[in-house]
């Protein structure tokens, strides 16, 4: 669980007081894999630090499984595994050695059991004597992942996990983190990647210094969009629009014409479940065509670009 009040960090630039995090109010469910979303800037990382107790805030107060910040820090870091952009290991040691350091740090009692189970859990058991440096920043990461839960920590920091990956290795990232996901973690995510947040995150929290929305990607999709549902016709004309305008449950309708005559009718609507059948019927009264129905779903971008450009949801 991760809970902070009013939480604050300023950084003196030029003779001023610049608000990297400005009265963040938060709450991380216990074993939630929540993401963290922003543009470059917005105070992300700088989150991460002070939740991890690597800097103190200038104001507010925050909790890490139930341990508070700045007096509890070193429990605190002996709770978290992180996982930054740069992975900063050892280059002139091997994968196996790099792991059991930061295992005998963290007081492992079965360093090369530990070390072994998160090898070959990140496939890469075969390459444990090879030097770090001369591995791919895939191999990198993944190193880096194992590194940071060595010590099976009940919370874990990403920070931007699967950032210049490629395919491959990204997906095997995020298929790590759905294991963890399985395994009760708590996980606070990062990312750039709004594919990426879609598919592992239970909730979202967009972020530019200050908490600007948060909640599940569907909930935020009907606060800022509503529900839609479009009509695909083989033949629109205007009465067609204005049959459908007329029931009582119908919010708005868009009309897109198509080529040759076809075209869509964009029909917000409260519970298309319940109303699409009635419109479908409306619709073939008034001797329509129907080739297809579907609910149009904004992808998670259109909610992060609306939600940066217009300020917080409703």
């Amino acid at each position: 669980m991760i809970r902070t009040e009013s939480l604050c960090k300023y950084f003196p630039v030029d003779g001023r007081e610049v608000k990297a995090v400005d009265g963040l109010d938060l709450l991380v469910n216990q074993g939630e894999v929540f993401g963290f979303l922003g543009p470059n800037g917005a105070g992300k990382t700088t989150t991460v630090r002070l939740l991890a107790c690597l800097i103190g805030p200038t104001a507010g107060r925050a909790w890490v499984n139930d341990l508070e910040v700045g007096k509890e820090d070193l429990r605190i870091r002996g709770q978290i595994g992180i996982l930054t952009e740069s992975p900063g290991l050892y280059d002139r040691l091997s994968a196996r050695r790099n792991l059991e350091i930061f295992a005998e740090l963290y007081g492992v009692k079965d360093v090369r059991g530990q070390v072994e189970k998160f090898l070959r859990l990140l496939e890469l058991w075969d390459r444990r004597e090879t030097e770090a440096g001369t591995f791919s920043k895939g191999m990198k990461q993944k190193l880096a992942i194992a590194r940071a839960l060595l010590h099976e920590p009940p919370v874990v920091f990403l920070d931007e996990p699967t950032s210049a990956l490629d395919p491959e290795a990204a997906k095997t990232v995020r298929d790590f983190i759905e294991t963890l996901r399985g395994q009760g973690r708590t996980i606070f995510l990062c990312t750039h990647n709004l594919d990426e947040a879609e598919r592992l995150c239970d909730r979202i929290g967009v972020f530019r210094q200050r908490l600007i929305a948060v909640d599940t990607p569907d909930a935020l999709r009907r606060q800022l969009f509503g529900r839609q549902t479009v009509m695909h016709l083989a033949q629109m004309h205007d009465g067609l629009v204005a049959t459908v305008r007329a029931l009582p449950f119908v919010k708005h309708v868009e009309p897109l014409p198509g080529e040759g005559g076809t075209g869509k009718l964009v029909i917000s609507l409260d519970d298309p479940a319940a109303q699409n059948p009635a419109i479908v019927g409306a619709l073939v009264a008034q001797g329509a065509q129907i080739q297809f129905v579907n609910e149009l779903k904004h992808s998670l971008e259109d909610v992060y670009l609306s939600l940066m450009h217009n300020g917080a949801a409703n």
